[in-house]
């Protein structure tokens, strides 16, 4: 399960489908209508506010609208709280986009060089960025994470 903090508009088109049906799963996790991934360290960040994973989504169907692709708002059944926000570090962003970037070179090299000359990445809108490392839920992939520290 990947639920990136990233902008979706980072995401080719692989990569935001996959985000769609990985958060829509999250959403059951979260509201309790199926079992499995319950522990699974990507929801921490959620567990707090269970219905901020339907700004979530809502975010990743607006992406989808630019896009001109149709992703099924009928399924966003977590009602988020008004104005919901949540925190992420820098350190996760960063991290993030070399883990992308690396997907990218596998899938898609032409977006590599754009994704890795941004000066500032920016977070999906439901995230206000902190300072700070890896958030601590993440689980650290050894090439993007020795990427990561060399980039610091």
């Amino acid at each position: 399960m990947r639920l990136w903090s990233l902008h979706p508009r980072y995401l080719d088109a692989v990569g935001l489908v996959a985000c769609w049906r990985e958060s829509l799963l999250a959403q059951k996790v979260l509201i309790g209508e199926t079992r499995g991934y319950r522990h699974h360290p990507q929801l921490d960040r959620f567990r707090e506010h269970p219905t901020a994973i339907g700004a979530y989504l809502g975010v990743l169907a607006d992406e989808a609208d630019a896009r001109t692709y149709r992703f099924d708002r009928s399924r966003i059944v977590a009602v988020p709280e008004p104005d919901i926000r949540l925190t992420i570090t820098s350190g996760q962003l960063e991290y993030e986009r070399r883990r992308l970037a690396a997907k990218f070179g596998l899938r898609a090299p032409e977006r590599v060089q754009p994704l890795l000359a941004e000066r500032s990445i920016h977070p999906h809108p439901l995230f206000d960025v902190v300072d700070g490392g890896i958030e601590p839920w993440e689980r650290v992939e050894s090439a993007t994470a020795s990427d990561h520290e060399e980039q610091a």
